[in-house]
């Protein structure tokens, strides 16, 4: 499989709003907690990321206590296939 290519839209969603405000949580905050800056999560959180480092997403995870099919899902998109065009 080729890689994706870099102006291509990515269907990776990034769920990190949604996991902050569950758990009363600061963008801020988790950046002093993961050790990363607030811009780069803001990257993540915002679906601008091209790539996350493993240990970051660990760590990510692990102050949120979540799964990181928590923290990213596919978007399911309809494709002609589906809806029956050509």
């Amino acid at each position: 499989m080729a890689p994706a290519e870099p102006d291509e839209a990515s269907d990776v969603h990034c769920r990190l709003d949604e996991l902050l405000a569950a758990r009363g949580m600061t963008l801020a905050r988790l950046a002093e907690l993961v050790g990363v800056s607030v811009v780069n999560l803001s990257v993540l959180k915002n679906d601008r990321a091209r790539a996350i480092r493993f240990s970051t997403l660990q760590a990510v995870c692990e102050v949120l206590d979540c799964e990181i099919g928590e923290l990213l899902v596919l978007r399911r998109t309809r494709s002609a296939d589906d809806t029956g065009q050509r």
